[in-house]
């Protein structure tokens, strides 16, 4: 564990049930069937959702150990973080956009077969 103790580590596992939520709405807005593809875009969605809370909270702790109260570090920690937590998520699902939108012989890779 990187910080020593179960409690941060659940904090920084907090945003993968949010992330994956967030994947399986994507999905079904844009009506695509869960595939393999599909799971490996979760996979690494809940990846880039450890390395989000887990930079958050090391940046977080800074503070803290800095002096600053619990709250102002809080605060602090979570405004700062924002722009790139959101460039991190965004580099990760700009990455997926051609395959979710591709069409013809690609996306058959992408698509569970059915049987004849």
């Amino acid at each position: 564990m990187s910080f020593g103790n179960v409690k941060d580590a659940l904090l920084v596992f907090t945003g993968v049930p949010l992330a994956l939520t967030g994947g399986i709405a994507a999905l079904w807005v844009r009506g695509i069937p869960l595939s393999i593809a599909a799971g490996v875009g979760f996979i690494a969605l809940s990846g880039v959702a450890v390395l989000n809370g887990l930079v958050m909270l090391s940046f977080i702790r800074g503070l803290r150990e800095s002096g600053r109260p619990i709250d102002d570090a809080i605060e602090e920690g979570c405004l700062a973080q924002l722009r790139p937590g959101l460039m991190t998520a965004l580099v990760a699902s700009l990455g997926f956009v051609p395959m979710a939108l591709a069409t013809g012989p690609v996306r058959r890779c992408s698509v569970p077969s059915r049987p004849s």
